[in-house]
């Protein structure tokens, strides 16, 4: 089975607590607070692995984390990161968000990496607190929460001329007589379950990989055959060559049937470079047919040649003018080595304020969610902090002018809070 879609969870790592400790040490004058900062989590990275060509793996393993960061300690000793997890993908690698389909990578290029969970930071130890007028700080952070999310993996083949026709036109015949693969050949459609690659050595200067994509039929655009599962693999080729059934009742209409399906699932693949070649010359029938056939492509303005991919005749002088469309077109921008991945927003001090019931409340932001989820609520000094980070932010004015009463629990995150004067 060619596994080229996955849904993966991956959780990055969480960051380490901040420690609350003193210098006590003999002839050292006054001390102070000696409490180190915790250590940050690991991150979770894809990169891409040249040895890989499906995504099978992710089969049999769905869930990845990474290592959290360890605690700070006393003397000033601040907590180890957690380590990063790295998990190899093949190229051609699409990355999306699951839950929202945002893109948030195309991997291609060997040694490019996307950071697609970043790990906590570490809380804060108490000697990071200290001041002219707090001097004895008994204050500390927990560790930020990881980033975690569902992911979805889309495998688009990574050919330079894809092979593309209606079932049984000898698209894989022509790949095993011009390449070392060996996909499956017989007599009857839909032999071809799976896309099929292979490296074309036309000489020392001359190679390109060639794809032969299966399934394609009328109404694959909108999911009948194969197509819908596999037209995807076209959009990374850059030429295609169109081959036509020389036994066909209407190879032109075979030929319309086909390039219709790629307008339909994205026009830009219509309007790649296209090279018809006419399959099974060897026979009587298709050779009497091609003069007619030749003249109407020549008609349409279409690059045509006759072959026969079981006999070989034709196939160099097509993988040669493929080669040379090729040469001619300008080179692709390199992509970017990493999207956007979602860290804080531009507005992560806005909130919003919700009525749960007759005396609870639900306060939503990005960043008074991180700071209660970083809060260590057994310290007294830092309970106050939150305090004066709601009425700084102006949550607390907030929820006052919305109508909060002494008793009312006000939730923010996984915390929640009983509402005073």
């Amino acid at each position: 089975m060619f596994y080229d879609q996955a849904k993966i969870y991956v959780q990055a790592g969480d960051g380490g607590d901040g420690c609350v400790a003193f210098r006590r040490e003999k002839y050292v004058p006054y001390g102070g607070p000696a409490g180190g900062d915790g250590g940050r989590g690991g991150d979770v990275v894809l990169y891409v692995d040249s040895h890989l060509n499906t995504l099978y793996r992710f089969s049999r393993q769905r869930h990845f984390r990474a290592g959290r960061g360890e605690h700070g300690r006393g003397k000033n000793q601040h907590g180890a990161a957690g380590e990063s997890l790295r998990v190899p993908v093949p190229p051609g690698s699409v990355v999306y968000d699951a839950d929202t389909e945002e893109l948030l990578g195309d991997l291609t290029e060997v040694g490019q990496e996307l950071t697609v969970a970043h790990g906590g930071r570490g809380g804060r130890g108490n000697a990071r607190f200290a001041t002219s007028t707090n001097q004895s700080p008994r204050i500390a952070e927990h560790g930020e929460t990881g980033e975690e999310r569902w992911l979805r993996l889309d495998l688009k083949l990574l050919a330079d001329v894809g092979v593309v026709g209606l079932p049984n036109a000898g698209k894989s015949t022509l790949l095993a007589a011009t390449t070392a693969a060996r996909p499956k050949i017989a007599p009857y459609p839909f032999t071809t379950l799976q896309p099929n690659l292979g490296v074309v050595v036309l000489d020392a200067e001359t190679e390109f990989v060639l794809a032969d994509v299966p399934g394609l039929i009328e109404g694959a655009s909108q999911g009948k055959g194969l197509g819908h599962e596999f037209l995807r693999h076209v959009e990374r080729t850059r030429v295609l060559i169109h081959l036509l059934d020389g036994l066909s009742a209407d190879p032109l209409a075979d030929l319309d049937v086909i390039n219709g399906e790629l307008s339909s699932f994205d026009p830009r693949l219509a309007a790649k470079p296209q090279l018809v070649a006419f399959n099974k010359i060897d026979l009587p029938e298709a050779r009497a047919r091609w003069p007619e056939v030749e003249q109407a492509l020549k008609a349409r303005g279409c690059p045509a040649l006759a072959i026969s991919a079981l006999a070989r005749e034709g196939t160099r002088e097509l993988l040669y003018r493929a080669a040379r469309m090729l040469a001619d077109l300008p080179d692709e921008e390199t992509p970017a080595q990493e999207l956007p991945v979602f860290r804080l927003g531009d507005d992560e001090a806005a909130f919003t304020i919700e009525r749960e019931g007759k005396d609870r409340w639900r306060v939503r932001g990005g960043q008074v969610e991180r700071f209660a989820a970083m809060t260590v609520w057994n310290l007294e000094e830092a309970v106050r902090r939150f305090q004066r980070t709601l009425d700084r932010l102006g949550i607390s004015e907030a929820l006052e002018e919305a109508g909060v009463q002494p008793g009312d629990t006000v939730c923010i995150g996984d915390v929640e809070l009983v509402w005073e004067e």
